[in-house]
C-alpha cells in the first residue's frame, strides 16, 4: 500500500495547480457574475492536455485514469476554479464513450473532448423522477431509420457551451414489452430541443437548465453503443466518476477555503500583539476542517484506484463514500472559513462566501447524502432496502 502519487502525477498535481492559481478565484467570480463562462482557462486547460488525462491515447488523449482526471478537478478547485463541467464532459461523457460508444463514435467525438475543443454534457434528471432513474419518462422510439425522443430533463449542466448532450431514455424492448435505458447523443442544436436556463443562488460560471425534448429526431447512429443492449451498462459506467471527480472538486474547495481562511487568521491582529489565528476558538474549527478534508482525500484516492483497476462494485462504494465525505467536509470548511474572517468572509474580495452555494450544492447533487447513507446502509451493512 502506498500514499505516494507517482512521479508523472505529482509533475501534473504541480502543473494544474500552476495554472489554476494563474487564473485565480477572482476570475471564477467576475466571469460568473458577468454572465460567462471560463473560456479561457478551459481552452488552456485543454492545450495543455489536462481536460484529455483519462481519455486513451489513440484518441488523442494522456492515456491515463480518473485518477488523473480527479488530480486536474481538485487542483483547480484547490486554485478557487471548481469547474463543474469538468465532471460533466471528461468524466461521464468520455468515459461513457470510451467505455461502450462505437468506434465512429469515438473517433467523432473524443479528440475534440481531449483537446477541449469540444464538450458533452449529460442529461438523465427529470422533474419527477428525481433520485429514482427507473421512473425516468423521456422516450424514445424508433421511427423507420431514426429516433424521436420526447420528454424533460431538468437541473442539466452547461447545455448553452456543449455541442451535443447524452439523453437518458427509455425505449421499449420488442421481445418483453418493458422499458430499457437508452443513451443518444443529440446535437444540442436538434430541431425540437429547447432549454430554459434556471435562476440558481449558486456562484457559478456554469449555468443550470430545464430541456424539453419534443418530436426531437436523430438519426440511428445516435444511439450510443452497438446496441440497444449497451444502454445500462453505459449509464452505470458514468456513475462512479462522476462521484469521484465530484468529490474531488469538493475536496479541493475546502482546501481553498482552509487556505483562504488560515492566511487571514496568521496575519489579522486585533488583541494585542497575537494573531487571532492564535485562539483555539479560531484554530481548532479550522484545524477540524483540515481533517475532515484529508479524510475525504483519501477516500478519493481510494476509490479512483480501485476504478482504475477495474473493480467498479468496489470503486461504487467508495466512490459514494468519497462523495459523502467530500460534499460533507466541503461544507464544513467554506462555512468554517467564513465564520473565522468574521465579516470580511462575507464579501467577494475574500473570495470564501462566494462558495457557500456550491458546497452546499454538492450535499444535494448528484447523488444526496441521504441516498448514499441509504446505498451504505443496502450493500456495506446488509439492511434491507428502505425506498
Amino acid at each position: 500500500m502506498t500514499f505516494d502519487l507517482t512521479p508523472e502525477q505529482d509533475q501534473l498535481r504541480d502543473a494544474v495547480r500552476a495554472l489554476g492559481r494563474r487564473y485565480g478565484h477572482g476570475y471564477f467570480v467576475e466571469k460568473a457574475k458577468a454572465g460567462e463562462h471560463t473560456t479561457e482557462l478551459w481552452a488552456e486547460a485543454g492545450r495543455l492536455g489536462y481536460l484529455g488525462v483519462n481519455i486513451p491515447t489513440e484518441y488523442g488523449g494522456g492515456g491515463g485514469g480518473i485518477t488523473e482526471l480527479a488530480i486536474v478537478c481538485e487542483e483547480l478547485a484547490a486554485a478557487g476554479c471548481p469547474l463543474l463541467l469538468l465532471v460533466v464532459s471528461p468524466a461521464i461523457a468520455a468515459t461513457v464513450l470510451a467505455r461502450h460508444g462505437t468506434e465512429e463514435q469515438r473517433k467523432r467525438h473524443l479528440p475534440g473532448l481531449a483537446d477541449g475543443s469540444a464538450k458533452i454534457v449529460f442529461a438523465i434528471t427529470e422533474p419527477e423522477a428525481g433520485s429514482n432513474f427507473h421512473r425516468l419518462g423521456t422516450v424514445a422510439r424508433r421511427e423507420g431509420d431514426d429516433w424521436v425522443l420526447n420528454g424533460r430533463k431538468c437541473y442539466i449542466s452547461g447545455v448553452d457551451e456543449a455541442g451535443h448532450v447524452l439523453v437518458v431514455a427509455r425505449t421499449e424492448d420488442s421481445a418483453t414489452g418493458k422499458l430499457k435505458p437508452a443513451l443518444f447523443l443529440v446535437p444540442t442544436d436538434a430541431a425540437g430541443l429547447t432549454r430554459s436556463k434556471l435562476d440558481m443562488e449558486i456562484v457559478s460560471p456554469e449555468n443550470q437548465f430545464l430541456l424539453y425534448l419534443d418530436d426531437v429526431r436523430v438519426p440511428a447512429d445516435a444511439l450510443l453503443g452497438e446496441s440497444l443492449d449497451a444502454g445500462l451498462p453505459a449509464l452505470f459506467a458514468g456513475l462512479n466518476p462522476e462521484r469521484i471527480t465530484v468529490a474531488a472538486m469538493g475536496a479541493g474547495t475546502g482546501r481553498y477555503a482552509i487556505e483562504r481562511a488560515s492566511e487571514y487568521t496568521a496575519t489579522r491582529k486585533v488583541w494585542g500583539g497575537r494573531s487571532i489565528g492564535s485562539h483555539q476558538g479560531v484554530s481548532h474549527p479550522l484545524a477540524h476542517a483540515a481533517v475532515q478534508v484529508e479524510l475525504a482525500r483519501l477516500m478519493i484516492q481510494k476509490a479512483a484506484t480501485l476504478y482504475d483497476a477495474g473493480r467498479d462494485l468496489e470503486a461504487g462504494v467508495a466512490g459514494n463514500m468519497a462523495k459523502y465525505a467530500a460534499g460533507e467536509a466541503a461544507a464544513l470548511a467554506v462555512d468554517t472559513a467564513v465564520q473565522a474572517l468574521g465579516g470580511a468572509g462575507m464579501t467577494t474580495e475574500y473570495g470564501v462566501a462566494t462558495l457557500l452555494g456550491a458546497v452546499r450544492a454538492g450535499r444535494i447533487a448528484p447523488v444526496s447524502r441521504e441516498m448514499i447513507l441509504n446505498f451504505v446502509a443496502q450493500h456495506v451493512l446488509g439492511q434491507d432496502k428502505s425506498y
